[in-house]
């Protein structure tokens, strides 16, 4: 394990003075997510976190304040994780293609110690993590937490709320093929393809001007399955369920937050951590000639 503190860390490490009423707060919110984030790469308790960032710290020989547990627990809940956005969005920047999936995120708590321990009855709860990843750049650019009550296709319009700059096409398995993710995605971009296969028992709309799926069916019939998934770029979605791999690898399958707040908190330190990772792993291709 490697960790090294930039200059600019270390003067960003205390909150800057408050002017309201209340009290002063010791770290700011670098420090914060410096800890969580720790946390979440190598699935710590609070309590860990804590040894595991003094201990850096002092093998660092530095002079900085750790926060304790509590602190890390209460300021988890209202802590502002930078948003995950697309590298290079802008005016200038091509538009991006979406790949979007879901997995399922186990509780931890006192009812699995319970469970675990009494050997009741009690069924495992869970949460629905969507992710929206850039299929350019394998990064994370929006995520959603929901209940395991909520479908997928109500997810694309939060998740492409988040997308910074356009969407050159919305891709996802049949989960998606609902009218309401078209509507979404024509809503927010008109010239956005939507690649999601149609289910086996799909007929033709009835609309007088052949709509976007309308074409993925004629294809299908024409040509088969398979040669519209080469044709249409479906296979790209193979990278969104490599980054839900990546997730359950090195982040896990579990959330330890005890409220929804909190849970959030986890999810976006984890987009931010892994993201992060990307970054510095990823290598750059260079044209020599």
């Amino acid at each position: 394990m490697t960790i090294w503190f930039t200059d600019d860390v270390i003067a960003a490490w205390a909150a800057e003075p408050r002017t309201t009423r209340g009290g002063q707060p010791r770290y700011s919110p670098l420090a914060i997510l410096t800890a969580l984030t720790l946390r979440a790469v190598f699935r710590l308790a609070y309590r860990q976190a804590e040894g595991l960032l003094g201990s850096v710290v002092s093998l660092l020989g530095l002079s900085l304040r750790v926060p304790d547990h509590t602190t890390l627990s209460r300021r988890a809940a209202t802590l502002d994780v930078p948003r995950p956005g697309n590298a290079g969005a802008g005016t200038d920047s091509e538009p991006l293609h979406l790949l979007v999936d879901s997995t399922g995120l186990k509780l931890c708590g006192k009812g699995e110690w319970l469970l675990e321990k009494h050997g009741t009855a009690t069924r495992r709860s869970w949460r629905a993590l969507h992710l929206g990843v850039d299929a350019g750049t394998g990064r994370i650019v929006a995520a959603t937490l929901t209940s395991k009550d909520v479908d997928n296709a109500s997810q694309a319009g939060p998740l492409l709320d988040q997308v910074a700059g356009a969407v050159a096409s919305f891709t996802g398995d049949g989960g998606y093929d609902q009218n309401r993710v078209y509507d979404s995605v024509a809503q927010r971009y008109p010239e956005a393809a939507v690649v999601v296969p149609p289910r086996a028992t799909a007929v033709p709309s009835d609309t007088a001007a052949p709509t976007q799926r309308d074409g993925h069916l004629q294809h299908i019939a024409e040509h088969g399955r398979m040669a519209w998934q080469n044709a249409s770029g479906y296979n790209k979605r193979a990278r969104v369920e490599a980054t839900m791999n990546r997730w359950k690898q090195v982040i896990g399958d579990e959330l330890h937050a005890h409220t929804d707040e909190r849970r959030a908190t986890e999810v976006a330190v984890a987009v931010h951590a892994l993201n992060h990772m990307l970054d510095l792993g990823r290598p750059s291709y260079v044209r020599v000639a």
